[in-house]
């Protein structure tokens, strides 16, 4: 999913993500409770007609601007409440307050609100967020009233198996419509997400959908997908093309570099996309060297169809039953270790 925190990609029209081959994107509770307001989206008709989007959203419940935002936040097992980084103004979420902006909000997907702990933390700490986030998803599933859009639990527990098995048994139990894996991609290395991925994605339904949230380089897609992944978000391909970087099949490339000032060829020359199709990678340089809009959105629109161009190969060869492969022979381009 293509990350839209406040109602857009970055940069990047819907008609692009399209084209781009996304199918479903992301927004965000807390960004869009400050602003416009929950109760505003709802009365232009809902985040979909908000953002002229078609096709699935998504909502995070804002438990990762607990994480994010600890410094402007209080937390107890009421709820959190934050001091918002605009103008300074409260902002209380509770699991019920939660769930009922984003009902207003009307996504297809919507997540119980949780506890994000940081990396590394205290194994107390770790637990205390465990059971906080199974109290809290109890309470989001109490307080759910649509029955037109889907509730995913969030499984807590940091890179600690037996609190990642406790927090999934817990989830399982109160059958969710699907369950998201949080609290990763916080600091931890690659290896440790990956060995935490072996130990959780086991204990959840395979018949229901599984989300790694935050998530992240391709080579973490790769991994992660293999692993029985279904479902990913993450700001890199568009933070990352807004500064300059290109994902490409071969590893990414840094275009403020001066060895592309003269470079004729595309970002990627296997990527059938319009930025490929059309423009150098010495013109794209050029746009970030005199500060031009167009680079940061090309690169964007550029990365956004890499990362869909990945994952549906990806499906292709998991259809085909040939993952394994497919996996090695990707992580061989990008120079990295099977």
């Amino acid at each position: 999913m293509p990350v839209g925190t406040l109602a857009t990609v970055k940069g990047v029209t819907v008609d692009q993500l399209r084209a781009a081959g996304a199918q479903m994107v992301l927004s965000n509770t807390y960004h869009l409770a400050l602003r416009p307001g929950a109760e505003v989206v709802a009365e232009l008709g809902g985040l979909h007609r908000f953002m002229g989007w078609e096709g699935p959203i998504l909502t995070d419940s804002g438990g990762f601007q607990v994480f994010s935002l600890a410094k402007l936040s209080r937390l107890d097992d009421h709820g959190v409440t934050f001091r918002s980084h605009i103008d300074g103004s409260l902002l209380e979420l509770t699991p019920e307050r939660a769930v009922e902006i984003q009902e207003l909000l009307g996504p297809d997907f919507l997540m119980c609100l949780d506890e994000c702990p940081p990396h590394p933390a205290p194994r107390e700490q770790i637990w205390k967020a465990v059971q906080r986030t199974t109290r809290w998803a109890e309470r989001c599933r109490r307080a759910q009233k649509r029955t037109d859009q889907a509730l995913l639990g969030i499984v807590q527990g940091g890179t600690d198996p037996e609190m990642r098995a406790l927090s999934a048994e817990a989830l399982v139990d109160l059958d969710f419509f699907g369950y998201a894996v949080g609290g990763l991609s916080v600091g931890e290395p690659p290896a440790e997400m990956y060995t935490t991925l072996d130990t959780t994605v086991p204990r959840l339904p395979q018949q229901k959908l599984r989300y790694l949230m935050g998530v992240g380089r391709p080579q973490d897609l790769l991994e992660a997908a293999t692993r029985g992944i279904d479902l990913f978000d993450c700001v890199m391909p568009t933070r990352n093309g807004r500064n300059a970087m290109a994902f490409t099949s071969r590893g990414p490339l840094r275009l403020r570099n001066r060895q592309f000032q003269t470079d004729s060829r595309p970002l990627d020359e296997s990527c059938v996309c319009p930025v490929c199709q059309r423009y150098s990678r010495g013109y794209l340089r050029h746009l970030f060297l005199v500060n031009e809009m167009l680079g940061p959105i090309l690169v964007s629109w550029h990365n956004l169809a890499y990362y869909q161009t990945l994952l549906r190969e990806l499906r292709e060869a998991i259809r085909a039953g040939a993952a394994a492969e497919f996996r090695a022979l990707q992580l061989a381009r990008w120079g990295e270790k099977p």
